[in-house]
């Protein structure tokens, strides 16, 4: 045989392998075709359902916007009116911190006030009544001492020492 011959019979085997690939593709797209056709059918008998639902659906979307629109209306209003009592109670608590800081210093005032008379009264109770005190109980003692001295009469024995004596001794 030659090489030709057999170039010959691969040539014919290759084609008769394409014409079944060709044969089979065509009875894959026949069945594309009638699977496509009974699709088609179940869609049109599907669509009329499909129709009304898709126009029950249009008009709950359309009412859905409405409500949406009034609600964001509403909640603008409401947002709006927040604000304004925002102001208002900001306003408010300034005003009130503000008459809280200045009755404090009021009263901080009225606490240093009073503290200094307090001050001033302990002093003069001091000067006037210990001072006084203090003077009288130091001529009573220059007194005392001053009998005691005359009473006893001459020069301290040394069996009479007293303590601060003892400690020069």
């Amino acid at each position: 045989m030659s090489q030709e011959t057999i170039l010959l019979y691969v040539m014919a085997a290759f084609v008769i392998i394409s014409a079944i690939a060709l044969c089979i593709q065509a009875g894959m797209l026949f069945g594309i075709f009638k699977t496509a056709k009974a699709l088609q059918e179940q869609t049109n008998a599907v669509m009329p359902q499909v129709k009304s639902i898709l126009a029950k659906a249009e008009s709950t979307v359309d009412q859905s916007s409405k409500h949406i629109v009034e609600i964001t209306a509403k909640a603008n209003e409401m947002m709006d009116l927040g604000k304004a009592q925002l102001v208002k109670l900001d306003s408010v608590v300034t005003d009130a911190s503000s008459r809280a800081k200045v009755q404090l210093e009021r009263a901080e005032m009225v606490v240093d006030d009073t503290v200094s008379r307090v001050h001033q009264s302990v002093a003069a109770v001091h000067n006037g009544v210990l001072k006084p005190i203090r003077e009288i109980h130091g001529v009573a003692s220059g007194v005392k001492t001053a009998v005691s001295y005359f009473m006893r009469g001459g020069r301290p024995s040394v069996a009479q020492a007293t303590q601060d004596d003892e400690m020069f001794i």
